[in-house]
Parts: C-alpha cells; sequence; structure tokens
C-alpha cells in the first residue's frame, strides 16, 4: 500500500544519548538496546473516520522515537498496518450508503494526508489488512494444526467455522517451549483475567461466545457472513482475519523476531498487544517486541473523546480551518506522551502563540546558544521522550533571544540554522 512522502531529516552534530522508553510490562524507564538498528511497529487505524487528536498524538509520539533513533545513527525499520476490513468500517459503510472499499480508500488517503502535515515520518512499510490476507491464512491452519486454536460451531443463526486461539493451550505450550521467557496472558497488561473481561467485551472480544473453550479466547479467522465480503480462506473456509493476528502476521513477515519496540495507545494493551504476543508465541517460540510503549488518553474540554459522544476533535477539520499544522504537533508535545490530556482552544492558542515566539527567537538568535540548547533538547528526548522538557528548553531560549540580549559577538545566523535543524529533526516543527 502506497504511504505517505517522508522527508529528509537535517544532519545535526553529535549524537543522541542512549534511549530509554518506559516499558508498559515492566512499568518502569528501561534502556533500549544502543545499536545501529532498529524496529518499530505501531498499529494504524481503522480508516472509517478521519484522524483524530488522539490518533494524532499516538503517531507523534512515535515519530520522536524514530527521529530520536536516526539522529543516534540508527537504521529504523518501521512498519504500520491499516485495518482496512473491519466490523467499524462495514457498518459505517452500510449507515452511508457507501461501497465499504471506497470509505477505505478515502480515509485512508486522508490520515496520510494529515500524517505529512503534522511532519510524522511515514514509516517503511504501510500494510493494510486486505493485503495481509494471503500471508495471515496459512498462519491460521498452523495454529489449528499445533492445538493452539479450534473451530466453533454456529449458533444462534451464526454460520460454523469461526477460529478461535486457545489461550489456556498456548499458555500450556509456552512454558514447556524451553524458552527463557514464555508467554502468559497478563505478560504485558499485568491484568488478572477477571481484570480483563470487561476490558474485553469492550474491545472487540466476545467473552460470551457459545462454544469457545475460555471466554478470553480470540478471534483469528471470521467465517464468511451473507453481506459481508470475505476470502478464500483454503482449508479454513471462506472468511476474514480477527484483528489480533494481523498485526502479528504483518510485523513478524517486516521485521526481525523480537522486533525492539511495539508501539500503540493505551487502550491497546489489551486484549490487542496482549493477544498478538501470544499469537506471535504460538507461531515462532519468540517474543512479539522487546519492548512495549503505549501513549495516553486524549479528551475534550475534561470529558472522554469518543465517536459515540460526537465531540472528536479531527486534524483535517483543524487544517482546512487555516490552523497551521505545526502548531497542532506543538500542541500536542505540549504534553508528555504517556499521559492523559484534554485538547482545548486554550491549548491551541498557547501552542500557536508558543510556535511565533520560536519563529522570531530564530530571527535573533545569539551566538554560541545552539549547541547548549540542542544537548537540553536530546537530553530530554533520551529520556522517555519527554517532549514538555525540550519544549521547556527552546522557550527559555527563545526569551533570551527575544529580550534582545545576545552574546557580545551578536546575532548569528549559523546559531540560527541549528536551532532550527535541531527543533525540526527532533521535535518535527518547522519554523
Amino acid at each position: 500500500m502506497k504511504t505517505w512522502k517522508s522527508l529528509a531529516l537535517p544532519q545535526l552534530p553529535g549524537v543522541m544519548p542512549s534511549i530509554h522508553l518506559h516499558e508498559t510490562s515492566q512499568q518502569r524507564v528501561v534502556a533500549l538496546p544502543d545499536s545501529d538498528q532498529a524496529s518499530l511497529y505501531v498499529c494504524g487505524i481503522t480508516p472509517y473516520d478521519a484522524t483524530h487528536m488522539g490518533h494524532a498524538a499516538t503517531y507523534v509520539a512515535f515519530d520522536l522515537l524514530n527521529r530520536a533513533w536516526l539522529d543516534a545513527d540508527s537504521t529504523v525499520t518501521y512498519v504500520q498496518n491499516v485495518t482496512d476490513i473491519d466490523d467499524p468500517l462495514l457498518e459505517r459503510a452500510t449507515r452511508d450508503g457507501q461501497d465499504w472499499r471506497e470509505l477505505a480508500i478515502s480515509q485512508t488517503a486522508l490520515f496520510q494526508a494529515d500524517m505529512e502535515a503534522l511532519n510524522v515520518l511515514a514509516p517503511e512499510h504501510y500494510i493494510g489488512a486486505v493485503e495481509a490476507i494471503e500471508w495471515i491464512v496459512p498462519e491460521v491452519t498452523k495454529l489449528i494444526e499445533a492445538g493452539l486454536a479450534y473451530p466453533v460451531a454456529g449458533t444462534g443463526g451464526e454460520p460454523d467455522g469461526d477460529i478461535y486461539f486457545s489461550v489456556e493451550a498456548a499458555s500450556a505450550a509456552a512454558k514447556t517451549g524451553g524458552l527463557d521467557a514464555p508467554w502468559w496472558l497478563g505478560q504485558i497488561s499485568g491484568l488478572s483475567q477477571e481484570e480483563m473481561l470487561p476490558f474485553f467485551a469492550e474491545r472487540g472480544g466476545d467473552p460470551e461466545r457459545p462454544g469457545k473453550r475460555h471466554p478470553l479466547d480470540a478471534l483469528l479467522w471470521r467465517a464468511a457472513r451473507d453481506g459481508e465480503p470475505s476470502w478464500d480462506g483454503d482449508t479454513l473456509g471462506d472468511g476474514r482475519p480477527g484483528w489480533h493476528i494481523e498485526c502479528t502476521v504483518i510485523a513478524q513477515r517486516f521485521l526481525p523476531k523480537p522486533f525492539t519496540v511495539q508501539g500503540g495507545g493505551s487502550d491497546l494493551i489489551f486484549p490487542h498487544h496482549e493477544m498478538g504476543a501470544g499469537h506471535a508465541y504460538a507461531l515462532g517460540n519468540t517474543p512479539m517486541a522487546q519492548h512495549y510503549a503505549h501513549t495516553g488518553m486524549v479528551g475534550l474540554d475534561g470529558e472522554k473523546m469518543s465517536k459515540s459522544r460526537g465531540n472528536l476533535v479531527f486534524v483535517s477539520v483543524l487544517r482546512a480551518e487555516g490552523v497551521d499544522p505545526a502548531a497542532i504537533r506543538l500542541a500536542i508535545l505540549a504534553h508528555h506522551y504517556r499521559s492523559d490530556w484534554f485538547w482545548t482552544q486554550e491549548l491551541l492558542v498557547s501552542a500557536q502563540d508558543r510556535l511565533a515566539r520560536w519563529r522570531a527567537a530564530v530571527a535573533v538568535a545569539p551566538e554560541g546558544t545552539a549547541m547548549p540548547l540542542l544537548a537540553e533538547m536530546r537530553a530530554a528526548i533520551s529520556q522517555d521522550l519527554d517532549a514538555p522538557r525540550a519544549l521547556a528548553a527552546i522557550d527559555a531560549w527563545a526569551a533570551q533571544a527575544n529580550a534582545g540580549t545576545p552574546a557580545a559577538s551578536g546575532i548569528c545566523v549559523r546559531d540560527a540554522a541549528l536551532v532550527s535543524d535541531a527543533i525540526e529533526a527532533l521535535l518535527g516543527i518547522e519554523l
């Protein structure tokens, strides 16, 4: 699948210090491997609606990590999926009388335009679920043959043949697989099974489905239904893939086993990333990722932002209103990526004012101030992507520059260029 335009980053003197990131499964900040190779998988959108601020905050956060690795002279392999076949997409298409394929194409294109406008570096591989079906079918077949997946008989008018992942069988197999760190249910989330059940029901699971061996068994292959698109599943029968296996198969096809970081919003910790990790162990006796990192949730004016509430803030709408995308990105970066926060008009105005101060300061950059600022920015980003700390350092530098008290040698074009390059390369903000 075609991706959006990727920009070449300015080259900065020196390199990023060792990068540390909050590890979800350990609930602490850990050092990432110092390596000339890094790999990242960030779960993509289901393209039934435009890019809202929660989406934007997640992709901007992991764009910071991508930029930090690049500044550390690492080669980064970045993969993102798009779930271009799923229930919400079909429901929206039916409601609006659209062809689901056309809806997916249009919303994916809008998402990519939003990402390009926000200066998010494009992934190397951008893969749709439909594109991946031919890779998914043999992997689900493999799980059935290994006794780690099973079909469920149809009930209540549903057809036979839905295939489910057996969490108990997979956990037992992992324990006897000779691994130093076998998979178990709760490894990523730290949740008990009792705590998992309500999340599973809220986030696409079906704990009360008759015929399942365990309430938390996850759907791998949905048998064909009348009126729904389906694909040839060979011995699985016609159908379409489940959500979790989609990401596992795509990640393992294009990235090392395990890859460096699995990223996404905190609402993906369970069941999506938990099950994805289980699928990876079941398929290859290997962890899905070395590390898991997650972003906080974004609300609007003190309330949870959701489609059902009708209070989503869309990047494309802000852009259409003439808002500078750099100000949108700067408003996002004003919050630490792991924090929950609220979008407000005051936040946007503050970001616009901040951007104006920075742009004014670059025109009067004091000589000898760029390298110390670059060092402060790198120190902040290397410690769990602390963008607010980096922004505060730039604010202090800009205040000095705008106060008209440059060093004795006066305004320096070289310092201005380096500050501008550093802000763009590390934070993705064009001045």
